[in-house]
């Protein structure tokens, strides 16, 4: 029966070190050919925590699933920062495009509950509120408005 583990690595810079080594060294894999497969496959989010799913089956052969970075590590990546506000609703501290959120909500859309690529797009922009960013200049509140008032559209693909 296949065995499940799941870690959190940094994007493309995977080592034998913790957290991977310790849990996979005593299941029997050879830890070098774990590292390399997960290094190829989460090489895009570099500088970024990916959470990575290892299946270790009866034989030894393993299968690796990639998750997405959390939403706001996907928006300090798009923006350059480092971190988000301190002081959320009082301060901004940088500004995305709505071609930045649209971006980010089709790599997150498969792990969020929502059915649409605009309901996507509002949980963005709800992440965007709660890390003192503003999109086009505007509170992300005011554009969640505007895509329900149907001011924004945004299309399906």
């Amino acid at each position: 029966m296949p065995r499940e583990v799941e870690v959190l690595v940094p994007g493309g810079k995977a080592t034998p070190g913790p957290p991977l080594g310790p849990v996979i060294g005593p299941l029997g894999l050879n830890v070098k050919q774990v590292v390399d497969r997960i290094n190829e496959a989460t090489k895009e989010f570099d500088g970024l925590s990916v959470p990575v799913k290892i299946i270790v089956h009866d034989d030894r052969s393993f299968d690796i699933e990639v998750g997405v970075p959390p939403t706001s590590a996907l928006i300090k990546r798009e923006l350059g920062i480092e971190k988000g506000s301190s002081k959320t609703g009082r301060e901004v501290v940088a500004d995305l495009k709505l071609d930045q959120v649209i971006k980010i909500a089709k790599m997150k859309k498969a792990e969020m509950l929502s059915y649409t690529l605009k309901a996507a797009v509002k949980e963005v922009l709800g992440t965007c509120v709660s890390m003192g960013v503003s999109v086009e200049g505007k509170n992300p509140k005011d554009f969640q408005k505007e895509i329900d008032e149907g001011v924004v559209e945004i299309a399906e693909e």
